[in-house]
């Protein structure tokens, strides 16, 4: 049994401390957030929506993030339930590997795909005889995002799927169900919404994507300008179109998180108890 024996103003003192810290987090992220909604009136954000060019970025932007969502469920499922399941050679590097994309400066990660998959890099002259051609190009830009938003996928999914009730899976063998069978009727469904999540962030990384993109794409006009690259470069010349673009991109990243929470789906949340029985051996 601890005694209580810390004078009494340290309760109080430690309280008012956590208060002032926790404020300063909130503050620190809430006021740039603010500025931007100060500085762009609903009527700049509503006559800029109509402005062909943006538009245009927005348009490439929504369609390469879903596509590059999309890719990122299809290739980093498989990875996600390898870590959860199995223990082999190597497996702590492939977490790493699997990690690596979300610690890395972003241009650094385009330089990498460049040397990776341009004209003069390690599979250039091979993409090259088959008629490929990733850099500056649409395809690029889906490629720099699926290398920038997989790893939070691959971490949602693997999350998930760790998470689940071994008593099902147990219950499942006892019914002599394969492994395949195992996975598209009970981890997959009591997975599903750390999956949903993964899928969210995933998306909402790749719809911000910038630093990869204008290196290994570029910034060329209705092919790789997203809305991200063309507020860097209205930064330059029209300062109230790029605050209305940055406020854009946040008021969707807030529409998604908010949507996420509402359906109570976080980025690690554990799965939720299954409403049904173990499947029968098919």
């Amino acid at each position: 049994m601890i005694a209580a024996s810390s004078p009494r103003w340290r309760e109080p003192l430690g309280r008012a401390l956590m208060l002032g810290l926790a404020a300063l987090v909130a503050a620190l992220v809430a006021l740039p957030v603010v500025a931007l909604v100060l500085r762009v009136p609903p009527g700049t954000l509503l006559a800029q929506l109509g402005n062909p060019s943006v538009q245009e970025a927005l348009r490439l932007s929504l369609t390469t993030s879903v596509a590059a969502a999309l890719v990122s469920v299809v290739i980093g499922l498989p990875m996600a339930h390898l870590l959860a399941t199995r223990a082999f050679p190597g497996k702590r590097v492939l977490e790493i590997l699997m990690d690596l994309p979300m610690v890395i400066p972003p241009t650094v990660a385009g330089f990498a795909l460049l040397m990776a998959f341009g004209r003069a890099g390690l599979l250039g002259g091979t993409l090259t005889a088959f008629g490929i051609s990733l850099p500056f190009t649409t395809a690029g830009v889906v490629l720099a995002q699926v290398f920038m938003a997989v790893p939070f996928f691959v971490g949602a999914a693997r999350a998930g799927f760790s998470a689940v009730d071994p008593r099902y899976l147990d219950a499942a063998a006892t019914l002599r169900a394969g492994e395949m069978h195992t996975f598209w009727r009970v981890r997959l469904p009591l997975a599903l919404p750390s999956l949903v999540a993964g899928l969210g962030m995933a998306w909402a990384r790749a719809l911000g994507e910038f630093g990869a993109t204008i290196t290994f794409a570029g910034n060329l006009a209705g092919v790789t300008r997203t809305v991200p690259l063309d507020v860097y470069l209205l930064l330059h010349e029209d300062l109230e179109a790029a605050a209305t673009l940055s406020l854009l991109l946040i008021v969707m990243a807030a529409v998604l998180l908010a949507g996420m929470r509402q359906a109570g789906l976080g980025l690690f949340a554990p799965p939720r108890a299954p409403r049904f029985a173990p499947p029968r051996a098919g």
